[in-house]
Order: structure tokens, then C-alpha cells, then sequence
């Protein structure tokens, strides 16, 4: 009983609740509609990170009752990076690839996310398949699992830090095509002033997870993924996707 009481005052006393003693910092990018900042810019933290799967990870989190972080951050190598090295932090939205399954545990799908090849709008350019995009210029954004995946399969990617340059890079004709998602390639060309990109090719769809450092306790893991299997089967996710 006493210690029941001692552990008690001692959780108090440091701000915490004890059903909200567990906690995890989750790392973002700008990835729109998926994840994003209110204002744009490259850095952003829990209320001025928005989107999707932000607004679907709260919800999860506040169900499951754990404390989450949310912080925006670029490049998104640095957040893999750091979701990688250090317990208590997660990653999202992430594609889980064959590649990255075992360096992180998950919980997902939260979205999906449709990979294409993007010309411009008067483009001539016509793709009967993958290898016919061979002959072409492509721009991908660095370090990301779509371009990765043409990587993979040895077509040669030019990457940009910021997928912003592959926009600017495509209207200058500088690349022929852009690899990207349908949802966010065209969330981004619109913030550049860009519209009507000419879809050439489906890539894949991939969906959408949270990875979690592999330190993250199975426990706290299945706790996360049945918060979000309810919210689906209650339709929340759902709507948060129509709010965007």
C-alpha cells in the first residue's frame, strides 16, 4: 500500500497522470495532405502540425491515453535518422517497404498513398511501361521510398532536398518526369502555382505507417494499433480524411 502510494505522489509530482505515463515523440515532414505544418515552413510542433495522418494519430494517441509529441522537421532523412537511434520516438507517414521492415515496429496502415510518374500537362511523353521511363530525366525527393523504388530497379533518380525543387525543376525542363504521390505531387504544385500535371504512370500504392523505434514496448505497440483499428471501425478516420 505504501508503495502504491509513493509510486502515486511521485507521478504526480513530475506532471504525469498515470494513465498518461507512457509518452512518445512522432516525427514528421511536409508531406501534404498527409502531414504538414499550419504555416508552411520546415519546422512546426503538436498543434501547428496538421494533416491526415496528424489529425489521425492524435486521435489514436488520445484513445490509447499516450502522451504524444508532435514535431516537424526537415530533411526527412534527419527524423528517420533519429527515429532509428532513439527509443521513445516514432516516424510517420512512412511507407512500410520490404527494406525498412525489420529496422522499425508499426502501427498502420493510417492512409494510403498512390506513387506516380508526373509530366508536365502539354507533355508528350507516353509510358507503355516502367522501362520506357528509362529514356527520361526523372527528379525524385531524397532519401524518400519512391525514389527508392525506382532505385531498386536501377533508374537513375536525379534527388532534390526539397520536393519543391522537382516542381520548379519540371517547369524548367530540367527533368521530364517527377516521381511522387498523386495526393501530395499535387497538393505541392498547386502551393508552386502549378496545376494539370499529366499523370504517365502508377507506380504502386502503398499504405501509409507509424514506425516506432525498435525499443517501443510490444505492450505500448498493440495498445496504438487497437486505438486505431477502433477508430476506423467507428468511421473517425474516415472523417478526418473528408475534412481534407
Amino acid at each position: 500500500m505504501f508503495l502504491l502510494r509513493f509510486v502515486t505522489i511521485l507521478a504526480l509530482t513530475c506532471g504525469l497522470s498515470l494513465a498518461r505515463a507512457e509518452s512518445l515523440v512522432l516525427l514528421t515532414e511536409n508531406l501534404p495532405p498527409f502531414n504538414m505544418s499550419v504555416g508552411g515552413n520546415n519546422f512546426a510542433r503538436d498543434d501547428n502540425v496538421t494533416g491526415i495522418s496528424a489529425d489521425i494519430l492524435r486521435a489514436v494517441c488520445e484513445r490509447a491515453e499516450v502522451d504524444c509529441k508532435l514535431i516537424l522537421r526537415f530533411p526527412w532523412q534527419r527524423v528517420y535518422q533519429q527515429t532509428l537511434d532513439d527509443a521513445g520516438y516514432g516516424l510517420f507517414s512512412t511507407a512500410r517497404t520490404a527494406e525498412r521492415e525489420k529496422l522499425f515496429k508499426w502501427v498502420g496502415p493510417i492512409a494510403s498513398n498512390d506513387w506516380v510518374l508526373f509530366a508536365k500537362s502539354d507533355s508528350a511523353i507516353q509510358l507503355g511501361s516502367l522501362e520506357d521511363a528509362r529514356r527520361y530525366r526523372i527528379g525524385g525527393y531524397k532519401g524518400d521510398a519512391k525514389t527508392r523504388f525506382l532505385l531498386d530497379k536501377d533508374i537513375e533518380v536525379q534527388t532534390a532536398l526539397r520536393d519543391t525543387e522537382n516542381v520548379r525543376k519540371l517547369e524548367r525542363g530540367q527533368i521530364d518526369l517527377w516521381v511522387t504521390s498523386d495526393q501530395a505531387g499535387r497538393f505541392v504544385a498547386r502551393q508552386e502555382g502549378v496545376e494539370n500535371l499529366k499523370m504517365v504512370q502508377k507506380l504502386h500504392t502503398a499504405d501509409l505507417y507509424l514506425a516506432l523505434n525498435l525499443q517501443t514496448s510490444d505492450e505500448l505497440v498493440q495498445k496504438l494499433q487497437s486505438a486505431l483499428d477502433s477508430l476506423r471501425a467507428e468511421g473517425a478516420l474516415k472523417s478526418i480524411e473528408a475534412r481534407y
